[in-house]
């Protein structure tokens, strides 16, 4: 393998797991703490609303419509392009004692107000019912998809990396939705398929490290469990710099060059990679290591020989 950061010793991980964990735990704490507090921001895909599109002849101005609807008092619409910079979207919450249809009626009045060139394409109203559906079902799709890792790594490696691995991922969820519900950025569908993202992606940092110490059980015969955890993360940093800093600029280039329909999933994705990164290293490993692997987990020792008949 092609190695640009070459590491000659070691790296000790494992002497800081107590200080990595009780960093990792207070950060947990804090984002438990924020979903407890505040909440998340969900967004018309959950709480319901009304979704318009509407096109432009010229290219759409994208900020004079936020300030257009701002002058209706429709501050919480949110406005993006949509297909084309011709092309807008714009979402509508629920508003108490005002329907959808009189709703999307007062957006389209104020917009043919400002540009009368302006064209009404479609109009869809999300109930709350179908909202609270497609909040369940992505919880349900979150469970799903941990049951479907710990079990893959359940039969791949052992038990105990199953565990380590499905926590480091809880790890990276709660610390995302906990960032989101902090700062009451809008939790949507494309924040979701992100965090769903995530998982896999941290799962299969932490399936490289984790091939790596299997291996160094078979060929680091003299050296301790710490040692080889040790080894195996220093030997995989190279890699995990080069995939992870260019994963990062694309994601990076979607958060800032992507526009608004991007921004949110952009920002999911940026998080859950730099903590992903953490938790499969300096979370995962030291449960592996507290949960008592060795090396007779895949070294099993050889049968002894049958007696032989008297």
């Amino acid at each position: 393998m092609l190695e640009f950061f070459n590491i000659k010793r070691d790296i000790p991980f494992m002497s800081y797991a107590r200080v990595t964990t009780i960093i990792s735990l207070l950060t947990f704490i804090l984002a438990v703490a924020a979903l407890a507090t505040k909440g998340l921001n969900l967004g018309v895909d959950f709480t319901g609303g009304t979704v318009m599109e509407v096109s432009y002849p010229h290219q759409a101005n994208i900020h004079n419509i936020r300030e257009t609807l701002g002058k209706i008092g429709m501050t919480d619409a949110t406005v993006q392009n949509f297909g084309t910079t011709r092309d807008v979207l714009i979402r509508l919450p629920l508003k108490h004692k005002v329907s959808g249809a009189k709703l999307s009626d007062q957006v389209f009045q104020a917009l043919k107000a400002d540009d009368a060139a302006v064209n009404l394409k479609r109009v869809e109203f999300v109930g709350p019912q179908v909202g609270k559906e497609l909040y369940e079902n992505g919880a349900l799709a979150l469970l799903v998809v941990c049951l479907g890792i710990m079990a893959y790594l359940a039969v791949r490696f052992e038990w105990r990396f199953s565990v380590a691995a499905i926590i480091a991922n809880m790890h990276d969820v709660v610390i995302i939705l906990g960032f989101f519900a902090f700062f009451q950025w809008e939790f949507s569908l494309t924040v979701l398929a992100g965090i769903l993202a995530i998982l896999g992606y941290s799962v299969n940092e932490s399936v490289v490290v984790f091939d790596r110490i299997r291996e160094n059980f078979h060929k680091m015969r003299k050296a301790t469990v710490a040692e080889i955890i040790d080894n195996a993360i220093t030997r995989t940093m190279s890699r995990t710099i080069i995939t992870h800093s260019m994963t990062q600029l694309m994601v990076l280039s979607m958060l800032f060059l992507g526009g608004e329909a991007l921004h949110y999933f952009a920002l999911a994705l940026t998080i859950g990679i730099v903590f992903g990164i953490y938790s499969s290293v300096l979370v995962a490993s030291p449960i592996v290591l507290w949960l008592g692997i060795s090396r007779e987990d895949f070294i099993k020792p050889e049968k002894k020989e049958a007696e032989a008949q008297v």
